[in-house]
């Protein structure tokens, strides 16, 4: 504490921004780990209820226990579309629904359409714990050529260059490089495991609705 209030008032205000950084990465850290493990949770679980019950108006009733999951968006989205798709003409038969046409493909641009959305949502704020990865230790090491150049100024001033004048300065300035590291890490370190988590999602929901398709033309093609 008494490095960082006995530096100047540049490498004060660089030492601001970095814990401003630092606690807003955590914050994110915090806010990310629970909406992807819920997210993950409820995958889970829908994945096994869908597969249990087969039934599309059943599971469409048990979508609200899985609040959390993006499953149940993409769900939801293409069970509406298909519903749309089997009504859009009342007077056809059943029998003339088929993939050609553009049933099937309806309800993959709508599948399509809820997988990115729901990768967004799972995407939110990890440019903001790249970003602070990436730019804090600049940030930091700015801070110490700062507060370096200003131990050198003392040096001119004092026109002394002894290890007593130049190491209060020197040690100040560093502290801004290890606060810039200690808002990084975490950041970086945050950034790839989460980045890691969403593509397992995102290639859940890759292959779930590949197999509701599969589904869809099948029922199509029997009818």
């Amino acid at each position: 504490m008494d490095l960082i209030l006995g530096a100047g008032p540049i490498v004060k205000l660089v030492l601001l921004v970095l814990v401003y950084f630092s606690v807003v990465s955590w914050a994110i850290i915090f806010y990310k780990f629970l909406v992807i493990h819920r997210a993950t949770r409820d995958s889970d679980h829908f994945l096994d209820f869908f597969w249990t019950k087969k039934r599309f108006d059943v599971i469409g009733k048990g979508l609200r226990d899985y609040p959390n999951s993006p499953l149940t968006v993409l769900f939801r989205e293409g069970y509406q579309e298909l519903l749309k798709v089997q009504g859009k003409r009342p007077g056809e038969e059943e029998s003339s629904l088929t993939t050609d046409l553009g049933g099937a493909e309806n309800v993959a641009r709508a599948l399509r359409r809820a997988t990115t959305q729901e990768t967004h949502r799972l995407e939110k704020f990890l440019t903001t714990l790249a970003t602070t990865g990436s730019t804090a230790p600049f940030i930091g090491l700015f801070g110490t050529v700062w507060g370096i150049m200003d131990a050198f100024r003392g040096i001119g001033e004092t026109g002394s260059a002894s290890l007593a004048v130049v190491a209060p300065g020197i040690s100040e300035a560093l502290v801004a490089t290890a606060i810039g590291l200690v808002a990084a890490i975490p950041a970086v370190m945050g950034y790839n495991h989460f980045v890691h988590k969403v593509n397992v999602l995102t290639g859940e929901m890759d292959n779930f609705s590949q197999e509701f398709l599969n589904i869809v033309e099948r029922m199509m093609r029997r009818n």
